[in-house]
């Protein structure tokens, strides 16, 4: 992949959004696109018309028919992040809530709201009820450039809405936008001060309860020095509390909150993107890896983490490997016929490592909601996806989040070097790879075709013909997850020697996402690499 030759450099003021232009379109453009729930959400942005005043109307008045269709009367929660193009949806969609009569729950003094907050309040709202349950909305394209806007669903399990929610909400919104239909809809200062919306504070009982999640005594015991880069995001209120609330030494490095992102730095392809798993997005941070014992940074919604200490940024794979061996021994409470959830195309380490403790993986498609009622339920102790998301149960097993929680996941990454005195990536590279070896994984994306996506989506596996790839047999060829038999809207094969590659269009950019690992080093990774689309689509 080509790298930008200012990737890793601060943005440029040229570069910039014109926030009062991006916002002034969200009112004035008219929708040149559908509703479309890709795998977090509809996303876009005002400037291309993909998303615009009308798209977050016609949405809204659709989660309220999808509410009295399926009977929730429960509360709404509902929260945005700093994207420039947050706060305006989440007005628009609080007027449409408020003429439908919602009980809309927000957070006191207009305040930032990440996506796994929202996911708790969900849960603990819904705590042994059985009707008024409550559900969500989160208004954030999480990571994704400033200027782009997002809003995401979350049902009464507090997770992402599963493809038959997010489906019936689309095609509703659709048909409104398709047919010009008007959606109820009141003033806002009315829908704020009309009695169906409460302001509520949405930190004291977070920062209270995670405690129960992660041994923030430990980590306070050890008197680590902490740092932390909200990135510009909703966690940035949150940070201060959590230090104050359990006596921790942590500092924010970064306490801007600015719609254009200027400060940050430029992504691999030149792109503003507050992705914690880049090292070009993270160098800021990274640049004060020594100031710390432990750093992380999360994205703007706090769905996901990045890791940094002396070595510095961890491989978001490697330190899902390290987190699960870690839980696994350090969780008394939880029961050995708990699963770890992980995603296809996360790293086989984490098989490995969970198959050396006597556990089962659970292994699903892409997307953290085949993770909600697993988490739910307490089947599952721990879900992970390859692009540096997770979440787990409390400490005495009990649910906590069924949502990807970049908080807990952050402060674990503390309590690991507080209990062992070793960093998660010491803990990879001293301990994992010396008992189950060493792989090299690495994304590679590309152009896709209307044909090659029609070919994965009709591929089988006994139509996949080759026998070997790379000098290696083939050991399986997999269409559907060996968890829960779901279509994993592509292909994974698997190699003798534990190598694999799999493929898959993007959920939200028209580009082919090819995942290889090889256990055989970065040349049989280029070889697989060279004979792997060859092998999937001839030629």
């Amino acid at each position: 992949m080509t790298v930008h030759e200012l990737a890793g450099n601060k943005v440029p003021a040229s570069t910039r959004i014109h926030v009062p232009r991006l916002v002034a379109s969200f009112y004035t453009e008219e929708a040149s696109g559908p509703v479309s729930f890709g795998t977090s959400g509809h996303r876009g942005s005002s400037l291309s018309g993909t998303f615009n005043e009308a798209h977050i109307a016609s949405t809204a008045q659709a989660i309220c028919d999808f509410r009295g269709e399926r009977k929730i009367d429960g509360p709404l929660f509902m929260g945005f992040d700093t994207h420039a193009l947050s706060e305006p949806a989440f007005r628009t969609a609080l007027e449409v809530f408020a003429a439908n009569g919602l009980h809309v729950v927000v957070h006191a003094g207009d305040g930032y709201t990440p996506t796994p907050v929202i996911s708790y309040l969900i849960l603990e709202h819904n705590r042994g009820r059985s009707a008024g349950l409550a559900d969500g909305v989160v208004v954030t394209p999480s990571h994704n450039p400033p200027r782009d806007g997002g809003f995401k669903y979350n049902p009464t399990h507090g997770g992402p809405a599963d493809v038959d929610v997010t489906r019936w909400i689309q095609e509703r919104a659709n048909a409104l936008m398709k047919e010009g239909k008007p959606v109820r809809r009141v003033p806002y200062r009315r829908a704020r001060g009309g009695g169906t919306t409460e302001e509520r504070d949405f930190v004291t009982p977070f920062v209270r309860d995670l405690g129960g999640v992660v041994d923030m005594d430990a980590v306070r015991g050890a008197g680590l020095r902490l740092g932390v880069d909200p990135m510009g995001g909703a966690s940035v209120d949150f940070w201060g509390a959590i230090a104050e609330a359990y006596g921790l030494n942590l500092e924010v490095v970064n306490e801007q909150v600015d719609p254009a992102f200027g400060f940050m730095t430029l992504d691999s392809d030149g792109e503003i993107r507050m992705d914690c798993s880049s090292p070009y997005a993270m160098a800021g941070l990274i640049a004060l890896a020594d100031r710390f014992d432990l750093a992380w940074g999360n994205d703007p919604d706090v769905d996901r983490h990045g890791i940094v200490d002396a070595a510095g940024l961890m491989n978001p794979n490697h330190y899902l490997s390290a987190a699960v061996w870690y839980l696994l021994r350090h969780r008394p409470s939880w029961g050995d016929e708990l699963q770890v959830g992980k995603t296809l195309v996360s790293s086989s380490m984490i098989d490995r490592v969970v198959e050396g403790l006597g556990r089962t993986v659970y292994e699903v498609p892409v997307g953290f909601k085949w993770f909600v009622q697993g988490l739910l339920e307490g089947r599952l102790a721990f879900g992970g996806e390859e692009s540096a998301g997770a979440s787990f149960l409390r400490r005495d097993g009990s649910v906590w989040c069924t949502d990807k929680d970049g908080f807990c996941m952050s402060f674990l990454a503390a309590e690991i070097l507080a209990r062992t005195d070793r960093t998660p990536s010491e803990i990879y590279r001293e301990t994992l790879t010396a008992q189950y070896g060493e792989p090299f994984y690495r994304r590679s994306d590309g152009p896709i075709t209307d044909a090659q996506k029609s070919a994965l989506a009709a591929l089988s596996p006994e139509a996949f013909g080759p026998s070997r790839v790379a000098g290696k047999a083939v050991r399986s060829v997999l269409t559907r997850a060996p968890g829960n038999d779901a279509p994993v809207g592509g292909i994974k094969v698997l190699l003798e020697d534990g190598s694999w590659f799999a493929m898959r269009p993007s959920g939200t950019e028209p580009k082919m996402k090819v995942y290889i690992e090889s256990f055989g080093g970065e040349d049989l990774w280029e070889r697989i690499r060279e004979e792997a689309l060859p092998a999937v689509f001839g030629g």
